[in-house]
């Protein structure tokens, strides 16, 4: 799919080296629509690992908290446990990044 959106876009005009950033942008945002149309799960159970990649397993984690916390509020509940189940993984990646950096800087 993500194949098929780069496609789209050189098409289009777009160079392909910088036709990557509007494809992730697009597969984030039919990764949330489809989360907050309800098919993202199901379509995960039938794909399996190829629809859980992390730019669209974080965009369902984000979109899913969202809606789930809507009825507490913009600000106390979508605002503030929008980054609850992904917080972890935002720490967890940066802080890799930060280890490899250093690691790779040594070498």
């Amino acid at each position: 799919m993500g194949q098929a959106i780069l496609n789209v876009f050189t098409v289009l005009g777009i160079p392909e080296k910088e036709a990557g950033n509007p494809t992730v942008v697009t597969v984030i945002f039919i990764a949330a629509i489809l989360t907050g149309l309800g098919v993202f799960d199901d379509i995960a159970r039938v794909a399996g690992a190829g629809i859980i990649v992390p730019v669209t397993g974080f965009a369902n984690s984000v979109t899913s908290m969202a809606i789930e916390y809507r009825r507490e509020g913009l600000v106390l509940g979508t605002g503030a446990k929008m980054f609850a189940l992904a917080g972890s993984v935002i720490v967890f990646g940066v802080m890799t990044a930060f280890i490899v950096g250093i690691i790779s800087a040594l070498l």
